[in-house]
């Protein structure tokens, strides 16, 4: 398990999301969907562009600022054209007011879609 620091509680109110640079997987987009926290890698799939500065939309979408291809945030589905690679996700862990991610494991969302293909 590798696990990162991401940020605060305190530093994401709902509906927001915020970039955090790794050097070992890249940048990571850190969300807060109505308390609840997810992470994705945070470069979108079909063009060169940080989700960060994209917007939510429907309550767990993410929207690429480029070419408005969107994702499901918590298990990284890409869900509208052009978008058509899902995200890689990591599963997150809050710890007191502390929001983790494991570098190594898919969020739990993103295990049970790959379950339901098999």
């Amino acid at each position: 398990m590798t696990k990162v620091f991401l940020c605060k509680t305190a530093d994401l109110s709902p509906g927001e999301m915020l970039k955090v640079a790794n050097d070992e997987v890249g940048d990571i987009c850190v969300y807060n969907l109505e308390g609840r926290f997810y992470a994705t890698s945070d470069m979108c799939t079909h063009a060169t562009a940080s989700l960060a500065e994209g917007d939510i939309d429907d309550g767990d979408l993410i929207t690429c600022p480029v070419h408005w291809g969107q994702f499901h945030i918590p298990s990284g589905k890409a869900v509208t054209f052009p978008c058509e690679r899902d995200l890689r996700t990591y599963k997150v862990d809050v710890q007191g007011d502390e929001v983790f991610a494991d570098l190594s494991a898919e969020s739990s969302e993103a295990e049970k879609m790959k379950d339901s293909l098999v």
